[in-house]
């Protein structure tokens, strides 16, 4: 699998759009766009900042594995059991990561507000 590859299932699991990580990079959505299609080359520099953005290790990124995160395997039911548990604490740390991240955006508004409030009154 690509990085790009990689990059965007990591996104799509934590719910991210292709807009907020390229607002988050400081790029165009069409410009992140071609970053997990693979057609821009990402500089270590470029990666360590995904890797803030999605928070998660560096090393998660360039080791993803998709098959870990939706397998498609048959198992029985004591291995179904595992999986499904396993699986609902993801959902629900990607359930807290998103309440975390629009409380940020929310803050990031707010402080946007008062600047403008601040600098230009209420209009």
């Amino acid at each position: 699998m690509l990085i790009g590859e990689k990059i965007k299932n990591i996104r799509e699991l934590k719910n991210y759009t292709q807009e907020y990580i390229a607002f988050q990079l400081g790029i165009t959505q069409s410009g992140y766009s071609k970053i997990e299609k693979g057609k821009t080359s990402l500089s270590l520099e470029k990666l360590e900042q995904l890797a803030l953005i999605l928070e998660v290790p560096l090393e998660n990124i360039i080791n993803f594995e998709r098959n870990r995160y939706f397998n498609q395997n048959k198992c029985n039911d004591e291995q179904w059991s595992t999986d499904v548990r396993s699986k609902f604490e993801l959902i629900k740390r990607l359930h807290d990561d998103k309440i975390v991240l629009l409380e940020k955006l929310i803050e990031k508004t707010d402080l946007e507000l008062q600047f403008y409030k601040q600098n230009y009154g209420n209009l």
